[in-house]
């Protein structure tokens, strides 16, 4: 099969694997009494779900959900809050990627504001050429290139979030055709 125009494998099944490995040894080594982690949907539920697996210690494990950035006011709001009480617990919120911060900012602010004992930030992708709010990541896959990624995770209008792998791909080619890369990633 031909790859489509404007697509690279960034990272294969394999290199997430070994980043997950890393990222469960750190945070087992950093909370080895356990922890709270807590992940942002959608994109986060494929990284919390390789990441629990390999933790070395007890964990919970909980989800919210935000709002898209309201346009012209650059604010979100949580759609589905965690259920777990958060206050003098440590806790590590698990991204997909960390972009602008703004998200990540926002998030960690108010687990804080709960009384949290300590919020760590675990992001499989950290884009830091896009950042516009300093946000301190205490756990990190990869450091991202500054393209429209996707899978594990990563979707462009919902497609392409449960690939096992990550691509990078052209976003004038998606903004044409969303449906663009289905036939070579998915192999139909």
């Amino acid at each position: 099969m031909i790859p489509a125009t404007g697509l690279r494998i960034v990272h294969d099944r394999s290199a997430l694997a070994q980043a997950v490995a890393r990222l469960g040894a750190e945070i087992s080594a950093a909370h080895p009494a356990g922890v709270l982690m807590v992940g942002v949907l959608p994109g986060s539920l494929f990284l919390m779900a390789d990441l629990v697996r390999v933790l070395a210690i007890p964990c919970e494990v909980d989800f919210l959900a935000l709002s898209e950035y309201t346009p012209g006011h650059g604010r979100v709001r949580i759609e589905k809050d965690v259920d777990i009480d958060v206050g003098d617990r440590q806790v590590v919120l698990v991204e997909d990627i960390v972009d602008t911060g703004l998200t990540t900012a926002f998030v960690v602010d108010e687990l804080r504001r709960r009384a949290a004992r300590s919020v760590e930030v675990c992001t499989m992708f950290d884009r830091r050429a896009r950042r516009i709010v300093p946000v301190v990541l205490h756990h990190v896959g990869f450091v991202a290139p500054d393209d429209l990624l996707l899978g594990y995770g990563l979707d462009v209008r919902g497609r392409y979030r449960n690939l096992g792998f990550v691509a990078a791909v052209d976003v004038h080619v998606l903004a044409r055709d969303p449906d663009a890369h289905v036939t070579y990633l998915y192999g139909q």
